[in-house]
């Protein structure tokens, strides 16, 4: 029997598929796709519909065909064939970015662009590799892609991008000031603005010695402590744990050590709050915390970054939520746009607000 979810890559992979099949025959039966995908009828049903509530496909008895747009000034990409070619290059497909993938394919289906998908990694040389293979084969319109932009191999990467000849946005990266390239556009969350948030959530809750633990190397910690460093200076908190760091790149004993020492110096400053990036993160830190005594949140407020899994801890854990299929979205969009206006078209850089989702982990705090 199916279970009532699976990972996102999964998902993902068959609304893919699903998607393929409509492109190119115009209908699909539910039947025919669980024999050929090997998972119940129940699943495919949900991933129709969840097709459907993106506007994507339109649910007919025992299948699906896909959605006759009503603006007849964008005709559907199977009247009009494939405008454009684009490729898209994530170092994940696994957290995070799936996400981010929907929200890109959704827009592409619409807008008559075939997205050319590859999912590299965190590493320079993995993500050079890829760009150079899609864009040597000189079939691609445009690039999307989430390069590394720190250090000096991520300077020379963006430099890299930024004389292509083809356009290149950038998804949830934005290239540092200090380089002054003028061509690149992107489309991020504003995480600096959700360090601010997350400062500004524990503040309005009573919480006033506070602390933060990020993922070491991560391209979104330095711009959430950037947010968070202002906002409590600014709102008069103090932060008293500070910790830059990989859990997951640990083995058991040394993560074990690493939680327990976070914890010990919350209980030796009187820190009652704590803003960890990213969700797998904050769940290892709570489960730890439950495991030897605390309460959460009445020892310890925990807010998380991501909003991948921190629903499902136990407690919920408070989280920030990055717009990522919006992300996805309007990086094609913007991509479409620059295609087709070209030069005359100013160059963009969209921010996006992450939203709070307020759960159990994180309430107010009684002063002694």
């Amino acid at each position: 029997m199916d279970q009532p979810t699976d990972p996102p890559a999964f998902g993902l992979s068959r609304r893919e598929h699903i998607l393929d099949e409509l492109r190119r025959s115009g209908s699909v039966r539910v039947t025919d796709l669980a024999r050929e995908l090997g998972v119940s009828e129940l699943t495919i049903r949900r991933d129709i519909g969840h097709l459907a509530d993106r506007g994507l496909v339109t649910r007919v008895h025992g299948g699906a065909t896909l959605r006759s747009r009503l603006d007849t000034s964008v005709p559907a990409a199977p009247e009009r064939g494939i405008r454009y070619r684009v490729g898209m290059i994530v170092p994940s497909l696994s957290y995070y970015w799936p996400h981010v993938i929907i929200g890109a394919r959704a827009a592409a289906t619409e807008l008559g662009v075939q997205l050319i998908l590859r999912g590299a990694s965190y590493s320079v040389d993995d993500q050079r590799r890829q760009i150079a293979s899609l864009v040597e084969s000189g079939s691609l319109h445009g690039l999307i892609v989430a390069p590394e932009t720190l250090g000096a191999d991520g300077r020379a990467l963006l430099h890299g991008l930024e004389a292509l000849p083809i356009p290149v946005v950038l998804a949830e990266r934005r290239v540092p000031s200090a380089l002054a390239l003028t061509s690149l556009e992107w489309v991020t969350t504003d995480h600096v603005f959700g360090g601010s948030l997350a400062a500004a959530h524990l503040a309005s809750l009573g919480h006033r010695r506070v602390g933060i633990l990020t993922s070491e190397g991560s391209p979104t910690s330095w711009q959430l402590r950037r947010g968070w460093d202002r906002a409590v200076d600014e709102l008069g908190l103090e932060c008293l744990v500070d910790v830059d760091a990989t859990l997951d790149a640990l083995d058991g004993i040394a993560r074990e050590e690493l939680v327990s020492d976070v914890l010990r110096r919350c209980r030796d400053t009187s820190t009652t709050a704590l803003l960890i990036h990213n969700d797998p993160q904050a769940v290892l830190l709570e489960q730890h915390a439950l495991d030897h005594g605390w309460a959460i949140p009445g020892d310890l407020a925990i807010v998380a970054y991501d909003d991948e899994v921190a629903e499902s801890a136990e407690p919920p854990i408070t989280a920030l939520r990055p717009p990522k299929q919006d992300i996805g979205r309007l990086a094609v969009e913007m991509m479409v746009e620059r295609l087709a206006r070209g030069a005359r078209l100013p160059v963009r850089r969209t921010y996006v607000l992450p939203v709070l989702h307020t759960r159990e982990s994180s309430a107010a705090f009684l002063h002694d």
